[in-house]
């Protein structure tokens, strides 16, 4: 099994993260996300709610590439979301069934 972590913001998370190396950043590259979904793999996932808001929900996102990018994607969530490459990862996380999407 591999190891789920759990952290109490998004920053700590982002951190976390950087030191593990995922430091490209995909909410700049989207499109590296929309064009080639099948290159990318979500490795792990975090979901923050907003303490009085469910609209203000984030989702971090760790992604790897088949060219050997390792960087992050950070989105609202929601059911409502409009971002293309939220989208597609959140597709790509029920198509892989991966345990790292469901924490």
């Amino acid at each position: 099994m591999k190891p789920i972590y759990h952290y109490s913001t998004v920053s700590e998370a982002l951190d976390e993260l950087k030191e593990l190396g995922f430091t490209y950043d995909y909410n700049i590259y989207q499109e590296d996300i929309i064009k080639k979904p099948a290159e990318h793999q979500v490795r792990h996932v975090y979901r923050y709610e907003g303490n009085s808001d469910p609209g203000d929900s984030t989702i971090v996102y760790g992604i790897t590439s088949s060219s050997g990018k390792r960087g992050v994607f950070v989105a609202g969530f929601s059911a409502k979301t409009g971002n293309e490459a939220a989208i597609v990862l959140s597709k790509l996380c029920i198509e892989n069934n991966s345990n790292q999407c469901s924490t």
